[in-house]
């Protein structure tokens, strides 16, 4: 029975490694995962496709019943691991990923259906101590994860803003609103390492949301209420953390650089793809800098510093979140547009696409069967061939990968029209 325990689990973690933004392997892994998948699910889980799925779909390969299936499935959502949505009035699924979904979302629970406390120290020693799965996360072009600017530290460039780059446009334009715990202060409460920020700050829009309040992860809230929790948590000093793409916002983190793992990782690794910065920079006009050095203390990633006793901006560094222009007693601190654009892909399908011929991952996206020896030789053909550098170059030109996006979206909607029509013939 261990035998099989190890291997189910080890099928698991290969399964949500061939993903974005995939996930290390570790002994300490597979603790976590023990905790949040009985053997038998994590054995069906490692079937699941990498893209979204159907109960029927699901059903056939696990050679279920459709009720059974269901009941499954249903389950393993009420957990946070697997997340679903409505696409054109039928139901699909998905394997919920390690960052911005099982991990938060196993945290976020208020009924005891975990041990919060082992799984905080679990998570800690996975991606605090070894390090491992965040190098692997800071590697991924374009970034998962993007900081959105304080909207009142660029009142003097408003003309210039564009909507996707406020969180508030967010929050105004979201059909659902959740608020849950966030899982890095409270994962460093059960380490005896919190700081005295508040938790229940962590806020999921749209799809996510509806999803997260059907299962109890999170409370509903109003826009007003996540617009006050969002100027509460500005005016503390706090960095806005969310998924990176300009469409159908999903979440956005509340941050402070002594507990979020993405901060401090950005810290500890340099700048790398962890985070994409707004499309503003900080700078410090000299004749106003008292070198009292409020904005150092308060920068969230240690991009300022004092130097001969003014304060220095490190822009290779700085997020351009705005966060030293609010507490800078002599208005020094500022913010000034970007020479270059930042890149924000339009969607979750664009970013996803990008990050797949990045880690040479994008055959294990259309070969996504499990089961299937045909697909898993073809994703490794697939995979290879994009690794080459050449190929992955001309990949990632903006040309080639929108006509590449195209072609994919005309086969989606094929392959829908023509399930919608066999299914039609059967009724």
């Amino acid at each position: 029975m261990g035998h099989l325990t190890v291997h189910n689990y080890r099928n698991l973690q290969k399964r949500m490694d061939r993903s974005i933004p995939g996930i290390y392997d570790s002994n300490t892994l597979y603790e976590l995962l023990k905790i949040l998948f009985t053997d038998e699910e994590a054995r069906l889980s490692s079937l699941m496709p990498l893209t979204y799925f159907s109960l029927g779909d699901i059903s056939k390969i696990w050679d279920k019943a459709e009720e059974e299936s269901e009941a499954i499935l249903q389950n393993l959502a009420g957990k946070g691991l697997v997340c679903f949505t409505e696409d054109d009035g039928k139901t699909v699924y998905l394997l919920a990923p390690p960052v911005l979904g099982f991990f938060e979302f196993s945290l976020m629970r208020l009924d005891g259906k975990f041990d919060r406390k082992r799984l905080s120290e679990l998570y800690y020693q996975y991606i605090n101590i070894e390090e491992g799965f965040i190098k692997q996360f800071s590697n991924i072009n374009p970034p998962m994860t993007r900081a959105f600017v304080q909207e009142d530290a660029i009142k003097d460039i408003e003309s210039e803003v564009l909507s996707y780059e406020r969180a508030t446009e967010g929050i105004n334009q979201a059909t659902c609103i959740t608020v849950g715990t966030c899982f890095c202060r409270h994962k460093m409460e059960h380490m005896g390492m919190a700081c005295d920020n508040p938790q229940d700050v962590c806020l999921t829009f749209n799809d996510v949301a509806k999803d997260l309040a059907s299962q109890g992860i999170a409370r509903e809230i109003s826009k007003s209420e996540a617009l006050d929790i969002l100027n509460l948590c500005i005016e503390k000093g706090l960095v806005q953390i969310g998924d990176n793409q300009r469409d159908r916002l999903a979440v956005i983190c509340n941050c402070c650089g002594c507990c979020c793992d993405i901060l401090l990782a950005y810290k500890r690794l340099g700048s790398t793809s962890l985070i994409n910065p707004t499309n503003y920079i900080a700078f410090v006009e000299k004749d106003a800098c008292t070198g009292c050095g409020i904005c150092a203390e308060r920068c969230p990633v240690d991009a300022i510093s004092i130097e001969n006793g003014r304060a220095e901006v490190d822009r290779k560094i700085c997020l351009g979140c705005g966060v030293c222009t609010r507490f800078c007693p002599g208005n020094a601190c500022k913010l000034e547009t970007r020479p270059e654009r930042v890149f924000v892909p339009k969607n979750t399908f664009e970013k996803v696409a990008l990050q797949a011929i990045d880690q040479g991952k994008i055959g294990n996206f259309i070969f996504d069967s499990q089961t299937s020896t045909v697909h898993k030789v073809s994703r490794g053909m697939v995979n290879g061939f994009v690794r080459i550098p050449t190929v992955k170059r001309i990949l990632l030109q903006e040309k080639v990968y929108t006509r590449m996006l195209k072609l994919f979206s005309k086969k989606d909607r094929l392959r829908d029209r023509e399930e919608n029509e066999s299914s039609g013939k059967k009724r």
